[in-house]
């Protein structure tokens, strides 16, 4: 008879790899021996094979899970031997999160292990189609729960692990002047410490700033603890806090709050920071503050900017934004920030009890105590009401409103307040206030309309803010502006496919006590052809007041084109971009520069050179950042005709928790904490520059509360000895939480072994391998005894289970074995 030799990686890929199985038929297949081709007097053992399930080994497999057809999604399952089947172990768990309605079937968890009996549901049954590592479940619709999509249960919302937490942004300057004027630095550091214990959270935000005029000043944003309500959908917050916008301005408290989380529902839309586009006319540090507080400092070139990375510290709040240029010249910019109003679906609650002190950012103001009760509720066909309080010893307000979903027409809100204050001096006021919203999305066409107008329409009418504010000594009630009118109009159009889109804004504001009035407009224009992007931009700024000369209006225009084309270079994305500039008093910029992302986005530089009419002159900037998986540096230097400029910052978190302390890239409210046992090094899809440390942590720094959060390994950077199954997890976590995501790597020595029995004989053909350690494995052995295993120690033992019951042990070492690319091979004895 003529010999072959059966190729072992053909036997192992075959008959080891769960995505390489045998048919899945209902009748029982036999394996016979004598189809196999192998040396003479080889030992076979296939009773493993000679089963219903075509030779399926019990384990654990990670398997695509479809619940009615419909895919729930991936995960590692423990498959049990049922018969000649392998029937799924599943949990109670398991079939919450398959919306099995479990108090419906009590008998579940009446079997003697860990596996729900699964068969107590009615025609139900599973499927484990093995070749596709595929569980379909059939589950009579009667007994499953019915959910709106992205509906996620909040009984089973992960709050995470016990942490301390840090984030912390540092942003440096020096300016070395040329001339005589003194040189200046510049310093700002922000700390957002905080506390993760069970379902509270801790959060303290603290900045600290030091130029060469004003050394050393600290301040306190807010230090508040909450915890999510999931039974009432809600935020309870104690300490510092800022009252919902929905309704009235928002006001920053020091007390209590109870709200609506309107994340916890399936079809809550997402809060968002506002993005701060401009054009700086030189190189120069940047400002923002919102409700008085510095949210934001840093370097901008000279040219457009857009700054997209702001943490706001509130839901509303008008950003004010200063843009310091190197000569001196200061800008300033207000970009509205409030959320319109949410039009609730029928039968829908959204709600807010606030209570506490009025916490202002000038110290001398008196703390006032005052509450706030909102409501807003959805009635039958589109309709919304809403209404609210602001009660105060000092100040008394009621408002009320309605809006209207109308269908093709848009949406449209109306409400009034009706306000009496009693000012710092014993006067009383009285007034109206009346508020008209509009939003409309023409998806046919691309357009999208908002519209926002308010109307203060008596003099008397005081904001709670506003009252509050004249309790301060030397408080001069005649220099307060009040705002009287204020105007909105914000509209975009997309003009189509290879079209490009416009934009228009439009602000116009007036104020009682004053004769100042402000408008801003801005249009723009952008595309791309071929991937080259551009856009032209004009802007209008008009300021007005009255003086005893008449009327003096300061009227700033601005025009500005730009131009990206990408190129590449090295192994990254660049763009050679050029930009320029006219404005009002004779102001004109241009600028050149290549800016460049490389090294999977985590290094990004950008240099620049530009020239400018009249006393400005040239200028230019050369400026870097890399991303690393302890957080993100960047430095940057420039010139002008006045001085030499240089830039430096660093950001980055820490998170102690009970396996240690882990580094990170600065996290979002919710983070992730994953474990890799062992291995080091190991990247994640969509977050450039996470790496797993010495330890096997990470931290990835933006998830989603109250959402699927999907975890993906990239797998290119696995190390050379390590192994995983699983390489994607799913984690659903409350707000704020710092959720565990656990991986099982098999990290050791990757081996090829040929194992003999005692009397020198190979191991039968077919024999399955058994840890005798906490190691996974579903391997057999090959022909000619051969074996592959990966995840081992440098010593250690397993077991092998042959011709039924009968089993052997073997000791191995690969200390004195060869190794080619990470792979050793090695000889052992199974002892019986």
């Amino acid at each position: 008879m003529k010999r072959k030799q059966v190729l072992f990686v053909a036997l192992i890929s075959y008959y080891s790899s769960p995505l390489c199985a045998t048919s899945n038929s209902n009748e029982i297949i036999y394996f016979d021996p004598n189809f196999l081709e192998l040396n003479e007097g080889a030992d076979i053992d296939l009773s493993a094979f000679n089963t219903e399930n075509g030779g399926q080994l019990p384990g654990k497999y990670y398997v695509d899970v479809y619940v009615n057809s419909n895919l729930i999604g991936s995960r590692k399952i423990d498959f049990k031997r049922d018969g000649s089947k392998l029937k799924p172990c599943l949990s109670i768990q398991d079939l919450i999160e398959f919306n099995v309605k479990v108090s419906e079937y009590p008998d579940l968890m009446k079997l003697n292990d860990d596996c729900v009996n699964f068969s107590v549901i009615p025609s139900a049954k599973s499927e484990f189609d093995f070749n596709a590592q595929r569980l379909y479940l059939s589950i009579p619709q009667i007994a499953i729960l019915k959910h709106p999509d992205g509906y996620v249960n909040l009984s089973e919302i992960d709050n995470g692990v016990n942490a301390l937490l840090l984030n912390y942004s540092y942003s440096g300057s020096k300016y070395y002047a040329k001339k005589d004027n003194p040189s200046t630095t510049s310093n700002y550091l922000n700390f957002r410490p905080g506390v993760n214990l069970g379902s509270w959270r801790f959060r303290n935000y603290t900045t600290w700033s030091s130029t060469s005029e004003n050394k050393n000043k600290w301040n306190t944003v807010y230090t508040y603890v909450t915890r999510n309500i999931n039974q009432l959908k809600s935020q309870l917050t104690l300490g510092d806090g800022v009252s919902p916008s929905e309704i009235f301005d928002s006001i920053p408290f020091r007390g209590a709050q109870l709200a609506t989380d309107n994340e916890m529902y399936p079809t809550s839309l997402q809060g968002y920071a506002p993005t701060v586009k401009g054009i700086a006319q030189s190189n120069a540090q940047i400002t923002i503050r919102q409700n008085g507080y510095i949210i934001y400092q840093g370097e901008v070139a000279a040219g457009p900017y857009e700054i997209n990375d702001l943490y706001p510290t509130g839901s509303s709040g008008d950003l004010h934004v200063i843009l310091k240029e190197d000569n001196g010249h200061e800008q300033y910019q207000i970009v509205p920030f409030a959320s319109l109003p949410v039009l609730q679906r029928e039968g829908r609650l959204s709600y807010s009890a606030t209570m506490g002190q009025y916490r202002a950012y000038d110290n001398d103001i008196e703390k006032k105590v005052f509450s706030q009760f909102t409501v807003v509720y959805g009635l039958f066909k589109g309709l919304t009401v809403y209404g609210g309080s602001q009660l105060s010893n000092k100040y008394q307000s009621y408002s009320i409103g309605a809006g209207q979903n109308m269908g093709d027409f848009g949406a449209l809100s109306i409400d009034i307040t009706q306000a009496q204050s009693t000012l710092s001096d014993s006067t009383k006021k009285e007034g109206q206030s009346y508020r008209f919203r509009y939003n409309k999305n023409l998806n046919d066409i691309g357009t999208n309309i908002a519209l926002a107008g308010y109307r203060y329409s008596t003099k008397g009418f005081y904001s709670l803010a506003e009252a509050f504010d004249t309790y301060k000594d030397n408080y001069l009630f005649s220099s307060v502006e009040r705002r009287r009118n204020r105007g909105e109009v914000t509209i975009s159009q997309n003009l189509g496919e290879s079209y490009g889109s416009l934009s228009l804004t439009y602000v116009n504001e007036d104020y009682w006590n004053s004769e100042r009035k402000t408008q801003s407009a801005s249009i723009g224009y952008s595309n791309s052809i071929q991937g080259i992007s551009y856009g032209i931009n004009y802007s209008f700024n008009q300021n007005t007041n009255k003086s005893t000369y008449g009327n003096n209006r300061q009227n700033d225009h601005l025009f500005s084109l730009s131009v990206s084309m990408p190129f590449d270079i090295f192994d990254g994305n660049s763009n050679v971009n050029f930009n320029a500039s006219s404005g009002s008093r004779n102001t004109n910029n241009a600028s050149m520069g290549v800016s460049a992302s490389q090294l999977d986005n985590r290094l990004n530089w950008s240099m620049q050179q530009s020239i400018a009419n009249g006393e400005r002159g040239a200028s230019g900037n050369l400026n870097g950042s890399y991303k690393g998986s302890s957080g993100q540096v960047s430095v940057g230097s420039g010139y002008s005709k006045d001085s030499y400029n240089l830039y430096y910052g660093a950001n980055g978190s820490v998170a102690v928790h009970s396996n240690g302390i882990t580094l990170g890239q600065q996290l979002s409210e919710t983070a992730a904490l994953v474990d890799i046992p062992g291995a080091s090094d190991v990247s994640f899809s969509s977050h450039a520059g996470v790496k797993t440390n010495n330890s096997g942590y990470a931290l990835v720094p933006y998830v989603s509360p109250y959402r699927k959060n999907t975890i993906n390994i990239d797998t290119a950077t696995l190390p050379e000895n390590t192994e995983m199954d699983l390489t994607a997890q799913s984690v659903y976590p409350s707000r704020g939480a710092l959720v565990k995501v656990n991986y099982d790597a098999k990290v050791g020595y990757r081996a090829l072994m040929v194992v003999t029995m005692d009397d020198g004989r190979f191991v039968p053909f077919g024999a399955q391998v058994i840890s005798n350690s906490d190691k996974q494995w579903n391997q057999i052995v090959g022909d000619n005894g051969e074996l592959y295993l990966s995840g081992l120690d440098e010593k250690g033992e397993f077991s092998i289970k042959y011709n039924g019951n009968k089993q052997c042990i073997v000791r191995y070492s690969l200390t004195n074995s060869s190794n080619y690319l990470g792979l050793y091979k090695s000889k052992a004895v199974c002892q019986s």
